[in-house]
């Protein structure tokens, strides 16, 4: 029979993230799938018991966790010797873990320590016990099983809803790890980060904003306005909080010697070779949509785009609403709308 063991850390609120609650829902769901398969929760955090207290009504009839000042700082050496300890504990041959970047950097490590595998970008569940994934930038989807144990499987954010149940006061069970004075030695001191109004890359928000090339060619007066597509792009940013995107022409344009936007980076490249994010809308501006672009595009829930070519790509099937129109005009009446939210 198998014994799975829902994996996770707490945050310094003392709660759990997003990514780990949908991670929770699909360990449930792989249990009921296996029909008598036992499921242990473990988390792992400075204070973990008020997060094993807020999942009581899972389904679990055991939670085991880590504390300690130690286990707070999302440190390879700490966490490590932490999995293991709840692994060996749970006496797991299946871990399920949310694809956070603290999850995902120590895992794979672990699996190894127990003689295991994993498997991380995890998209869902088919069957009891098959799982999908994407290859080759999400253009492949795979279904696939594995008969080693222990296996371990991270699900990726924003893949499955959200695990929504009642807070209870549980049985828990602190496990004591020993940390030798080497795992100490990396400590987190503090973060540096652009501020707000700087920050273009927002994972959470609720729309994706892509910018394609044609911001930055020539207008009907025959001058690149590159200034003024900052200005509006920008500012459109900063009062719908919303996450930048490019197009892959967009970006390679700073290697090529022609006028760029300066806040676009290939960190913001969407589709082909860049990323495919996972937001509620997306908003697509002076881009083509041609199929390399639209691959980072098939998993926005509801895709809009403005262009002032009708026949666009855009157009073919590939957003629900195109605004034919001057995207520099539209984007300046949209923050005029927008005023000083």
């Amino acid at each position: 029979m198998e014994a799975i063991l829902y994996l996770a850390h707490a945050e310094a609120d003392e709660s759990l993230p997003r990514a780990a609650l949908e991670a929770l829902r699909g360990a449930r769901s792989l249990a009921e799938g296996l029909g008598g398969a036992s499921l242990t929760v473990g988390v792992i955090g400075e204070k973990a018991e008020p997060a094993l207290r807020r999942i009581a009504g899972c389904g679990s009839k055991r939670f085991l966790c880590v504390q300690g000042a130690e286990f707070g700082q999302a440190r390879y050496a700490t966490d490590a010797l932490a999995a293991e300890a709840l692994c060996r504990a749970a006496g797991a041959t299946i871990v399920v873990a949310p694809g956070t970047s603290r999850m995902a950097r120590v895992l794979p490590g672990v699996a190894y320590r127990l003689g295991g595998r994993a498997d991380t970008h995890v998209t869902g569940m088919s069957g009891a016990l098959a799982v999908t994934r994407w290859f080759y930038r999400q253009r492949m989807e795979s279904t696939f099983q594995r008969t080693h144990r222990p296996w371990f499987i991270l699900f990726d954010p924003g893949c499955l809803e959200a695990w929504e149940g009642e807070a209870g006061n549980p049985s828990i069970e602190t496990l004591s790890v020993d940390l030798p004075d080497s795992s100490k030695r990396t400590k987190v001191t503090g973060f540096v980060a652009p501020a707000a109004d700087e920050q273009t890359i927002r994972p959470d928000a609720k729309l994706l904003f892509v910018a394609g090339a044609g911001w930055t060619k020539k207008q009907p007066d025959g001058q690149a306005h590159v200034k003024e597509a900052e200005s509006l792009i920008l500012e459109f940013l900063r009062k719908t909080k919303a996450s930048l995107g490019g197009s892959k022409s967009l970006v390679d344009q700073s290697g090529e010697g022609q006028a760029i936007l300066h806040f676009m980076t290939h960190l913001n490249q969407i589709g082909q070779t860049g990323s495919t994010p996972r937001h509620p809308k997306g908003l697509a501006t002076c881009c083509h949509g041609e199929e390399p672009h639209a691959v980072g595009w098939r998993f926005i829930n509801e895709r809009r785009a403005v262009n002032l070519d009708p026949s666009c790509g855009w157009a073919r099937g590939k957003a629900d609403v195109v605004y034919v129109g001057d995207a520099f005009q539209v984007l300046a009446k949209v923050n005029a709308l927008l005023g000083g939210t």
